[in-house]
Formats: structure tokens, C-alpha cells, sequence
């Protein structure tokens, strides 16, 4: 089975704000096409793969603010191949509270986190309480901890290595850390190997062909292959030019005696059993 675990679906310009739009064309310059998900197309993105998670996100420092009832109600038109993620903004009083009604009300499947989006960094009493509850309610979280375009964020948050306590406060909590922590990959990967429910994703990636190299190549070296996970970044690329990329990530040390990343390897990524490490049936 294939899956894509890293889509977003969003409305601009009404769930995303002006500044956030702003920053991304102003760091994609000539390459900026619009974010806007127009939810036909993202199904039509999604028949490359089996199953697709579609993640919510809401970070009200960036403005950010995806309805968890709009994740909902989408993928309950398509529950055979989509899987919806909720997310809360830990400065949200009520967040636990949100939490549990998108879990247990609209039966989403996982949380979605941003520290660095949402200004709590992971070590914040406000971001281990929405920790504890999704470790009880038994869901995995995704969580970008890494960089961004935007401009009004802190950085000293969003290094990978932060998530090391949450790992020993929530030893059952399941974990994807996205983008692979980019640009902190090797971070990532040496957290992953010794948090066993610890996995990261590669969604991103793929248009820095040197760097998403290097990273499987560390990956390979540090023994964590079997712990990163298929994701697109949906609507910035889609599952199937990952996929493609993926295959072809060898090409370009052809004619060196630069390491190559097995094939079965690469086909075994792709085909991870991404469902039931998360335990989502």
C-alpha cells in the first residue's frame, strides 16, 4: 500500500491570511503559483496513492486557520482512500477540549502541530498538555518542527532536538516529524533511532536534489530507512512527482563513487506499512 501521509487542504483567502501568502511568494519569487487547494484537484492528486492523510492546521500567529470541520467533511466523502488530521493552537484555552471533539466528534484520525507556526515552542506547559491527551486518546501526531518561509516566526523553537522530553514525558505517543526537521535532518534522524515511536517524513524534499540525497544517504548510514514515511506536501508538489523523484534520486551520482541508495530500499519506502505503525485502522 502506498501512502501519502503529508497533504494540506485549505480555502485562501479565507483560511489562510495575507501575510502568510505574502512570504511565500516572496520567497518562491518567479516560481510562486497560488496555494489555494481546490479540493477536485487534490483528489485528482491522491489516485497516485491508496490512502492520503489530509491534515488541518490551525496557527493563529501566522494566519493560519483551517476549520477541522472542513478536514471533516471532506474526507468523509472519500473515507475508502482519505484520512483527515486535526489540528489546535495550544494558545487556545480550550485546545484540549477542541481536541477532543475533533477526535471523538468528527473522528479524525491524528494531530497536526506547528510549533514554530503557532509561537509555543514544544517544550511549553501549553503544547504537553495537548501531548498528554493525544498519547490517551491513542492518536499520532504529525509535527513540523523545522524551517519556514515565513518571517514572523522564531527559529530557536523549531530545532527537531526539542522534541526529545516529549519523547521521554509520552513514551506511547506516535510521532511523525515532517520534512524530516529540514534543515536539521541529522537531528532528526539520530531522534528517530532512538525514539522508537519516531518517524519522519520526506515530504519537500525532493526539489533539493543534493540535500533530499544526502539525507536518504545519512538515513541509510544512521540505519533508519524503515522509519521515514511517504509524504508529498500537497498542494507545494504532489505524491506522484515525489514518487518519481524518489526513483530517480540515484542519477545524479551515476558515473561517481558516490554511495546509491539500494532500490528495494526506495520501493520499500514507498510502500511502507504507514497505517499501522501509526496505529490508525
Amino acid at each position: 500500500m502506498i501512502v501519502d501521509v503529508h497533504t494540506h487542504v485549505w480555502e485562501t483567502p479565507c483560511h489562510i491570511g495575507e501575510q502568510f501568502i505574502h512570504d511565500a511568494r516572496v520567497t518562491a519569487g518567479e516560481g510562486y503559483k497560488d496555494i489555494g487547494v481546490d479540493l477536485g484537484k487534490h483528489w485528482e492528486a491522491m489516485q497516485a496513492v491508496d490512502r492520503a492523510v489530509v491534515l488541518g492546521f490551525r496557527a493563529r500567529h501566522v494566519g493560519v486557520l483551517v476549520p477541522n470541520e472542513y478536514v471533516a467533511e471532506y474526507v468523509g466523502r472519500h473515507p475508502e482512500r482519505l484520512i483527515g488530521f486535526c489540528s489546535v493552537d495550544p494558545q487556545d484555552p480550550d485546545a484540549v477540549d477542541q481536541l477532543d471533539h475533533a477526535v471523538q466528534g468528527l473522528k479524525l484520525k491524528g494531530l497536526k502541530m506547528g510549533p514554530i507556526y503557532q509561537n509555543v515552542a514544544p517544550t511549553d506547559s501549553r503544547f504537553r498538555r495537548i501531548m498528554g491527551r493525544a498519547e490517551e486518546l491513542k492518536i499520532p501526531v504529525l509535527i513540523h518542527q523545522g524551517a519556514t518561509f515565513c518571517a514572523n516566526v522564531s527559529l530557536e523553537i523549531a530545532n527537531p532536538i526539542q522534541l526529545q522530553p516529549l519523547a521521554l514525558e509520552f513514551p506511547r505517543l506516535g510521532v511523525v516529524i515532517a520534512h524530516m526537521g529540514h534543515p536539521w535532518i541529522n537531528e532528526t534522524l539520530v531522534l528517530i533511532r532512538k525514539n522508537r515511536k519516531f518517524y519522519a517524513d520526506i515530504s519537500a524534499l525532493y526539489y533539493r536534489p543534493w540535500q533530499f540525497y544526502n539525507a536518504l544517504v545519512s538515513a541509510m548510514e544512521y540505519g533508519v530507512l524503515d522509519r521515514l514515511l511517504l509524504g508529498s506536501d500537497y498542494p507545494f508538489t504532489t505524491p506522484e512527482s515525489t514518487i518519481t523523484a524518489l526513483r530517480s534520486v540515484n542519477r545524479m551520482v551515476d558515473g561517481t563513487n558516490l554511495p546509491r541508495i539500494p532500490e528495494a530500499k526506495i520501493e520499500a519506502l514507498i510502500h511502507r506499512d504507514t497505517l499501522d505503525l501509526l496505529g490508525i485502522a
